[in-house]
């Protein structure tokens, strides 16, 4: 018998902490916190039940580790958004609007199934009026460093938050062309400034497009090759 092949073969039976928590993830996305079963992350993964105690003591562990996550990724993704360089209140709503959009900083659906299990939870609920309130003050902390009175500039934050937080609770469903055509007067509205065509066009050309003759984004022609 081959000793050394022993632990990967337990190992490979057992999965591992990342990988119980990426199909919980997953189910949540999918189905909810009601669905978030031991059993039925076992029969997902072809686990068995008993694998999933080396990695959790609980199913409660495991729910606390899952909105770990999403702090780890929504707000500190959030946050790291806003407090970006920028030289401009414009660039700076720019670099947030990016953030949404590209998905990478932000995962919208992880955002909402949290917000729905925060429905049925109370400590859940706590925690996201905790991140609400995080992510809220990094915006107002940003606005006054560009000048805004602090009334201004809570107000500028919550139209702000309260705009994306809609997208994502209403589910909002639109191409990226669509929300690119919108950007400018987002920024427009959101800090009574313009954009500079620079700062439009770096921020276009993220997702492939630039500025057009009328102001609007078009498609960057790649070359053949």
């Amino acid at each position: 018998m081959d000793t050394n092949s022993a632990p990967a073969k337990r190992l490979k039976e057992r999965g591992s902490r990342e990988l119980w928590l990426e199909a919980a993830y997953q189910v949540l996305i999918e189905g909810g916190v009601d669905s978030v079963r031991i059993q039925m992350l076992s029969d997902r993964l072809k686990l068995s039940r008993t694998s999933f105690y080396w990695f959790f003591e609980s199913r409660e562990a495991l729910l606390e580790a899952l909105l770990d996550g999403w702090e780890q990724t929504n707000t500190r993704g959030f946050v790291a958004a806003v407090e970006a360089y920028a030289e401009t209140p414009a660039e700076a709503v720019l670099n947030l609007l990016s953030c949404f959009i590209i998905g990478k900083q932000f995962d919208a659906g992880f955002e909402f199934a949290v917000r729905s299990w925060a429905l049925q939870s109370d400590d859940t609920m706590q925690r996201v009026k905790r991140a609400d309130e995080t992510r809220m003050e990094a915006l107002r902390v940003m606005l006054c460093r560009f000048g805004y009175d602090e009334i201004e500039a809570d107000v500028r934050a919550r139209t702000i938050y309260l705009v994306q937080i809609g997208y994502i609770s209403m589910q909002t469903q639109e191409t990226v062309a669509t929300r690119l055509i919108r950007i400018a007067a987002y920024v427009r509205i959101y800090t009574g400034t313009e954009a500079t065509g620079s700062e439009m066009a770096r921020f276009l050309a993220t997702f492939g497009y630039r500025p057009g003759d009328n102001g609007q984004p078009v498609p960057i022609k790649r070359g053949a090759g």
